[in-house]
Order: C-alpha cells, then sequence, then structure tokens
C-alpha cells in the first residue's frame, strides 16, 4: 500500500510573530558576526542544495529523508511509488518548504531532473492526457499523471498510482507553497538570522563601485566615508538617501557636478515613476558616460517639455578632451519599438524629440516587452521538451523516428517533418530577441568607446530593457566587469541598486508602502499596463502607489519573464565569441541563474533597494555570493566556474564585436541540459577542457599513488640492502672466528697428543662439570702483547688440575697455587708451557686410568 503525509504547515504564533517583527524592524535584530574574509560576498549540472556544513539535529517532519535535506529544511507532504516519466524511474516525492524533491528508490539519491525549488516552479498542470503508445501496458497508463513545468526550462511529469490519495496532497502542497503570499513564508527567511554573516551591506558595496569608477581608493574610516565624492564632471548625491527623490532608485547616485539637488527634484517630476537620468558609468579618461532613465512624460503630442530635464540631460554631454573643446555628441537611446514608444504616449509617455535636447540624436532599438519575452520562451521551452533526447512524454525523439516504421520515418520527435519548420521559427523568435540586445549593446558601447560620446538609455520604466542593455554595455567597455568580483559589482549596481522588479519577474511576494507612508504591507506583485508595470512602484509621475492592489488583481497579473535570463544568454554568446575575456565560465551563468530562481538567498528577494531594506533581506538571509563564492573555493583554481582559456592581458580594454558577428546561437548548457544532457555539453569548450582537466587530475592522482608506491618499495630495498650487508660482514665475521677455532683446535689436539694421552673435549653450557680428570689451558706466546693474529703459531702448556678448580678469570698465580708438578724448586714440568688460549683456560677431562698405563721415561723428569 502506498502512503502519503501531509504535515501541518502553520508555523507557531510567537515564531511568526517574531519573524515578522525582525523583518519590519532590522535594527532590532542582533548583529550578525562577520564572514570569513572574501570581497563582498560569499553545482547544479544543478548546484548542488545537499552541501551541508554543519550536521542537522533530527527533525520529526523529515518522514525519514534527513539525509537529503537541508539546514532548517521540513517536509509538508510526500508520496511513495511516484514515477518521473521522463526518465521512467521510480522514487519518493517530497514537498518540502524550500524545494520539489525527488529520490530514486534504486539508487537512494536525489534525482536532479525531479527535484526543482518551488519558487522556480511556473505551472502545475493535473489534466494531462499521454498519446497511448504501442504495446504499452495499460496499467502504466492507469496511473495518475502530474505536470510540472518549470522556469528553467524543465518540463517534468510525475505519475502517481491510482486509487490514492497522495497525487492531490502532494499537489495541494504544491499549489499553496510554490505561490507563497508572505514574504517571510519563503525558505530564504527560515535560517536563523544569528547565523547570517555579512562583510558589508550592497549600499555600502555600491558606493565602493562608485569610488572606483572615480578611480579614487575606498576609505575604510567613517569620516573619510562621510566626504563628499566627486571631481571635475561628476559628483555623488545623497538627495535619494531616504528614497524621497524616487524610491526605486539607490540612495546614492552619481550625477553631473553642476546639477544641484534641487534640480534633481524637480528634473524628476517630468520621468515615469521620478526616474530622472543619472550615471550608470563613467569614464574618467574621456569624460563619456552611459546614463540611464525611464520614459520622459512629453503626452500624446508629444508636446510636453520640461526645462531642468534638458539642463541635466545636456549637462550629460561634457567638453571632449582635445585642442578644439567641443562638446561631445549625446545618443538617447530608446530601447522599445518605435510604434510602442508613440501608443505609450496616449498614456502620458512617449520619448523625447532631438530638437529639444542640442547635439542629441534619438535611435529606437525595437526590442518587445516582458510579455512578448515570456510568451516565447514558453514556446521554446515546450518544442525542446517534445523534441528532447529526455522528454516528459517518456519517449526521446530518436526512439519515435526509428520506433514507428509504417510511416516510412515520416515521423520525427514525436511529430512531423514540417516540425523542423516550426522548431526553426520558434527557436528564430528567440534568438531575434538576443540579438536585439547583443547589437544594441554593441551599438552602445562602441559609441562611447570609439568616439567618447555620451550615450542615455531608458524604455518604458527604465528597470527591465534599459537594464539590459546598460548592464552588458558596461561588461563591454569595462574589463573588470569581466572578473568575478566586477561581474558581483555590476549586478548589484545595474540590477538591484537600480531597482529590477526581481519579485514581479519571478512571481514571489514582496512589501509595498501603503497609504500612511510608514508601513508595509505583504503584497503580490502586478501590473495593469504597460506604461507603469506595477501600482506597488508607483504611477507616472509619483514616487508611492495611491492604492492599494486587490487580491484578484495579484492572482490575474502575471508579469513573470525571463528578463535576467536574456541579459545572461547574451553573455554566454560573447563568451562564445570572446573566450579569453571572461574570468568566469558558462557554467557559472547556469548556477548564477538557478541561484536566483530558488530563492534561497536574501539578495534578489523584493523589488528595489528600498524593499529590500525594509525587509530586512540582508541581514535575515544568506548571502549569495558568499555561497558562490565558496564553491570556487572549494574546487580551487580548476573550479567549473572558472574559465579555464580566462587572459586579461589579452582583452584588457573595451570589447567592440562587430556586427556580422553577433549571430546568436542557442545557449546549449542552459536550455537543453533537462532534454539532451549530453548534447548540451558536447560542443563547448569549456566543458571539454574541464571533461579532460578532470581525468588529468585523476591521471595525475595515480601517478602520484604510483609514485608513492614505488618510493615505498625502493626504501624498503634500501632497507634490505643495508640488512644483507650487516649479515654479509655478520657472517665474515663468523666465518673468521671459526677459521681461528679451527687453527686453535688444530694445535690443542697437536699439544695433547704429543702427551700420548687420549684426551675427551667436553662442553656443558650450564656449568663445567666437576669431575677429576686433565685440564689444558691454552697460551698464546707473543713477544708482549696478547694479539689475535691468525697467522701467528700457537706454543701450548699442559697443566692437569682439578675441573672444580678451573676458574672463569685467569690469574698468574693459578699456576703456582693449583699446579701439582710445581714445587718450591720450581715447575716440575718446565718443558710444558701453560695452556691458556686467549686469556681463558681451557679444561680438559683427564683418563686418569690411561695415565696409570703410561710408561714414563725417568729422564723426563730431571732428578730429585
Amino acid at each position: 500500500m502506498c502512503c502519503v503525509s501531509l504535515l501541518p504547515t502553520t508555523t507557531k504564533p510567537n515564531q511568526t510573530q517574531a519573524r515578522t517583527e525582525r523583518a519590519r524592524c532590522p535594527s532590532r535584530r542582533d548583529d550578525a558576526r562577520p564572514p570569513p574574509e572574501m570581497d563582498g560576498s560569499g553545482s547544479w549540472d544543478t548546484i548542488d542544495w545537499n552541501q551541508i556544513k554543519e550536521p542537522r539535529p533530527p527533525r520529526s517532519s523529515s518522514q525519514g529523508m534527513e539525509e537529503f535535506l537541508l539546514e532548517d529544511e521540513e517536509v509538508y507532504a510526500q508520496g511513495h511509488g511516484v514515477v518521473l516519466l521522463n526518465t521512467d524511474e521510480a522514487g519518493i516525492l517530497s514537498v518540502t518548504n524550500f524545494r520539489l524533491l525527488f529520490v530514486s528508490q534504486a539508487t537512494k539519491g536525489v534525482i536532479e531532473l525531479g527535484t526543482i525549488p518551488l519558487t522556480a516552479i511556473e505551472k502545475l498542470n493535473d489534466d494531462v492526457k499521454l498519446q497511448p503508445l504501442p504495446r504499452q501496458h495499460d496499467k502504466k497508463q492507469s496511473r495518475e499523471l502530474l505536470q510540472v513545468i518549470g522556469k528553467d526550462m524543465r518540463i517534468t511529469l510525475f505519475a502517481f498510482l491510482p486509487k490514492t490519495k497522495q497525487k492531490n496532497e502532494v499537489l495541494d502542497a504544491l499549489r499553496r507553497y510554490s505561490k507563497p503570499t508572505n514574504l517571510w513564508d519563503l525558505y530564504a527567511f527560515s535560517c536563523d538570522p544569528s547565523t547570517v554573516y555579512q562583510k558589508s551591506d550592497p549600499k555600502m558595496r555600491l558606493l565602493k563601485e562608485y569610488h572606483r569608477l572615480f578611480r579614487k581608493w575606498f576609505p575604510h574610516s567613517g569620516s573619510e566615508f562621510e566626504k563628499d565624492l566627486h571631481n571635475e564632471w561628476w559628483r555623488v548625491t545623497k538627495a535619494n538617501s531616504n528614497y524621497s527623490l524616487c524610491s526605486t532608485y539607490p540612495s546614492a547616485l552619481i550625477v553631473p557636478r553642476n546639477i544641484s539637488d534641487e534640480d534633481l527634484l524637480q528634473a524628476s517630476s517630468f520621468r515615469s515613476g521620478r526616474r530622472l537620468p543619472v550615471i550608470s558609468w563613467c569614464d574618467p579618461g574621456s569624460g563619456a558616460v552611459l546614463a540611464r532613465s525611464s520614459q520622459p512624460l512629453v503626452g500624446l503630442m508629444m508636446n510636453f517639455r520640461n526645462n531642468t530635464d534638458e539642463k541635466l540631460v545636456s549637462a550629460l554631454c561634457t567638453q571632449i578632451i582635445d585642442p578644439t573643446g567641443s562638446l561631445r555628441k549625446l545618443y538617447i537611446v530608446d530601447a522599445r519599438p518605435r510604434a510602442n514608444a508613440l501608443a505609450n504616449g496616449a498614456k502620458g509617455g512617449g520619448s523625447e524629440s532631438s530638437s529639444n535636447y542640442p547635439r542629441s540624436e534619438v535611435l529606437f532599438l525595437g526590442i518587445q516587452n516582458i510579455h512578448t519575452m515570456r510568451e516565447s520562451l514558453s514556446r521554446l521551452r515546450d518544442y525542446v521538451d517534445a523534441h528532447g533526447s529526455i522528454s516528459s512524454n517518456g519517449i526521446s525523439s530518436a526512439v519515435s523516428f526509428v520506433g514507428d516504421r509504417r510511416n516510412r520515418g515520416s515521423t520525427w520527435g514525436g511529430g512531423n517533418l514540417n516540425s523542423m519548420t516550426q522548431f526553426s521559427s520558434t527557436l528564430g523568435e528567440w534568438l531575434n530577441h538576443i540579438q536585439s540586445i547583443l547589437v544594441g549593446a554593441s551599438w552602445i558601447a562602441a559609441q562611447i568607446a570609439q568616439e567618447s560620446a555620451s550615450v542615455l538609455v531608458h524604455c518604458s520604466d527604465g528597470w527591465d530593457r534599459t537594464t539590459q542593455l546598460v548592464a552588458l554595455a558596461c561588461l563591454l567597455l569595462d574589463p573588470y566587469y569581466r572578473t568575478f568580483n566586477g561581474f558581483q559589482a555590476l549586478v548589484e549596481k545595474d540590477w538591484l541598486a537600480f531597482g529590477h522588479p526581481f519579485a514581479e519577474r519571478m512571481g514571489v511576494p514582496t512589501i509595498t508602502e501603503n497609504n500612511g507612508g510608514s508601513q508595509f504591507e505583504l503584497l503580490r506583485q502586478p501590473s495593469l499596463g504597460n506604461l507603469s508595470s506595477s501600482p506597488s512602484r508607483g504611477a507616472l509621475g509619483s514616487s508611492v502607489s495611491t492604492s492599494n492592489t486587490t487580491s484578484g488583481q495579484s492572482q490575474t497579473s502575471n508579469n513573470c519573464s525571463p528578463i535576467l535570463l536574456q541579459w545572461l544568454d547574451c553573455i554566454s554568446q560573447l563568451l562564445r565569441l570572446y573566450p579569453s575575456a571572461f574570468e568566469f565560465s558558462s557554467k557559472f551563468l547556469v548556477d548564477f541563474m538557478d541561484c536566483v530562481l530558488s530563492c534561497r538567498f536574501g539578495n534578489f528577494l523584493c523589488n528595489s533597494e528600498r524593499e529590500r531594506e525594509h525587509s530586512g533581506a540582508a541581514s535575515s538571509c544568506h548571502c549569495m555570493w558568499m555561497y558562490l563564492a565558496d564553491l570556487r573555493a572549494s574546487g580551487g583554481s580548476f573550479h567549473e566556474h572558472r574559465n579555464p582559456f580566462y587572459d586579461p592581458m589579452k582583452h584588457n580594454g573595451p570589447l567592440v564585436p562587430p556586427a556580422a558577428a553577433l549571430a546568436p546561437t542557442l545557449w546549449p548548457q542552459f536550455y537543453l541540459r533537462w532534454t539532451c544532457p549530453v548534447e548540451s555539453q558536447g560542443g563547448d569548450l569549456e566543458s571539454q577542457w574541464h571533461a579532460m582537466n578532470k581525468k588529468y587530475t585523476e591521471a595525475m592522482k595515480a601517478r602520484d599513488a604510483a609514485e608513492s608506491r614505488a618510493k615505498d618499495i625502493k626504501m624498503k630495498m634500501e632497507s634490505m640492502q643495508l640488512e644483507l650487508q650487516r649479515e654479509k660482514r655478520t657472517s665474515s665475521s663468523a666465518l673468521a672466528m671459526a677459521q681461528r677455532a679451527q687453527r686453535e683446535c688444530v694445535a690443542i689436539r697437536k699439544a695433547v697428543r704429543s702427551l700420548g694421552c687420549t684426551v675427551n673435549f667436553a662442553m656443558n653450557e650450564n656449568q663445567v662439570e666437576k669431575t677429576e680428570g686433565l685440564t689444558y689451558s691454552f697460551r698464546r706466546e707473543t713477544d708482549g702483547e696478547s694479539q689475535h693474529d691468525k697467522n701467528s703459531d700457537f706454543s701450548v702448556s699442559i697443566t692437569a688440575i682439578e675441573d672444580s678448580l678451573v676458574s672463569e678469570t685467569p690469574s698468574d698465580h693459578i699456576c703456582e697455587s693449583l699446579c701439582p708438578f710445581r714445587t718450591r724448586e720450581g715447575c716440575r714440568w718446565p718443558d710444558a708451557a701453560c695452556a691458556q688460549l686467549g686469556s681463558q683456560f681451557v679444561g680438559l677431562k683427564a683418563n686418569f686410568d690411561a695415565l696409570d698405563r703410561l710408561s714414563v721415561q725417568d729422564s723426563y723428569f730431571g732428578s730429585e
């Protein structure tokens, strides 16, 4: 029996209240501990979300999934025996407070294709009908299906066992938690704020980037920090420090030096959302600037003007540094199609007239709006899924092509051959959008780099297409932005600080200001028109909303759009053109996009710097930059986020790609990674290099292990050789001693035979037997010294003594006291030298019976 469980999801009231209070009053939070030293910060083939630095305490709501859960992750619903039809793999499907988690029953591991963060889910579909396939079992057809469509190009299909409640319970949990209505219900806020490490806040890092643009050292002391930053052309103003000038702009802005803060206030009323023209990037060498704003409020007849706005825009054109001292040219780039700009005039918007701005030229780039981009990506996702090698219908295109022989190969990827034309149209539509952004940003960079002209960029609101163009042009102009630290600075400046509405574009909740002007309420982001895409972000000329958005509008509006994805796609195209110009790799861009979609970190929550500050996201949530930096540090210089071909000296200036080279191709590492995982990495030089480097690293490890073993064997051989040499020396010494003993034995035998005695030699290791007999001692006579020379002759004296009287310690008086043949007149055996060898007496057992039978001549002993 398959089981499924649905846990209570309400948080304890005191926890919810405390969390909300911390978010509304960031100043009440405890100070976070300082992080390890790193710059402003911190792999999915997907990123490994199972990296856990510290062990978690057991949790009652884990339902047996402890080894797969992250810190503070809880299981809300779970189904067993679920089949992922994309790969026909069975497993356990769990809904947690962070993701949809699929664990294989066979391998007991997380299946990446079936595991997706809840905030990355775009759509759920429980009314799915698969076409019956040849020879398919009816049992498989009877399963209940659930389709999950992700914002990261994946479409997964899960099959549940029939006649169970598990599908409905999993679906209910997904619907409830994938679309939270409260900002603080996101997984990013589930961590303990005391564990959040911060080196510096985003506002401080923005000022650090401004100092770099002014080519000045960033001050470390508070007094130096408070000083005004300026040069002969520009200055940093704090007129927006309380966000009264523009609620979606950063607190610090770069403006022309001759424009006062009062002028800025007057000029802001003439721009949509009060997003007045300000400088995003400047070149201190040439004086050229790249500025951004929203559309001017010129009206339907384009006859409204604002003198202060014209003065501000004209101030962007400083004098060119050359002998003539003439003013530089100003290009006003409207990212929209001309027709769209004119249509906005009916709602009060519009575009500039070059006649009102001296030395200016207005151009239209024709980039479509967010809704067109969303629909284009959706069509591309559907087609890639239908014709990939891994499809949500459970059949690859190759199988369909080969298997259906009745149609003689007329089918391909589940469709007819005309689908090739459909694919070309779908792919071409998306690539045309990418090319429009690439061409526009390259043209902007070329005018600044080659003509030293100033450029002002805007669209309708100035936070979508404007951000894409300005950020991409900065990447082309400044090589610093092509490094890891520079990429972070660029994203934090042009995407985060200048108010790209991440909450709206990802479909997650945020906060908005109420009529009271000080209280903040929770709101899911809405948009009712093209002119002002969010009531919460202000109408045409107002800084804040005048009315609250109804819940009905929140649910019916859809402002999700792949704006950030398109920008990263453009960078991947530049990586293909200039592989040695970027420190980061295409894999880094993929992981970066996945991190943003996951909402696991607080960096990309809400819609503006102001909202993130009031929500306390920076101090309550972990930092994505630190996370990515830790990943790179763990892999060293060969980490897959690092571009192995990076050469900072080769491209140390602006990149100005020719128009003919700006023909984009599909970004396989992102768009094909779920449906064609092998092909998505096949033609990528970086992937091939990392694969070769992986094999090389493994080979080097094997070589090191072999060298280590060889070294050990060599040391053992040397040790054995030393031991053998010692054995040889010992053997030689033993052989010499044996030879000497043999010569001594021969000498003893000769001496004993001269007595006419039969002598028996005996040896007792423990003690000398106390039997009567003859004991012989041998002494080798030398000329005053007792030297052990093997070539010396021996003279032997034999003395018969009692065995018990033999002493191990030789002494000169032994002869006088013990020898029976010695009298007062002298030795009665004068011709026999004492038998003493090496100062050691040798005991000889005498056969006294044989001695009695000896016939001794009288002349042998002297007369008495």
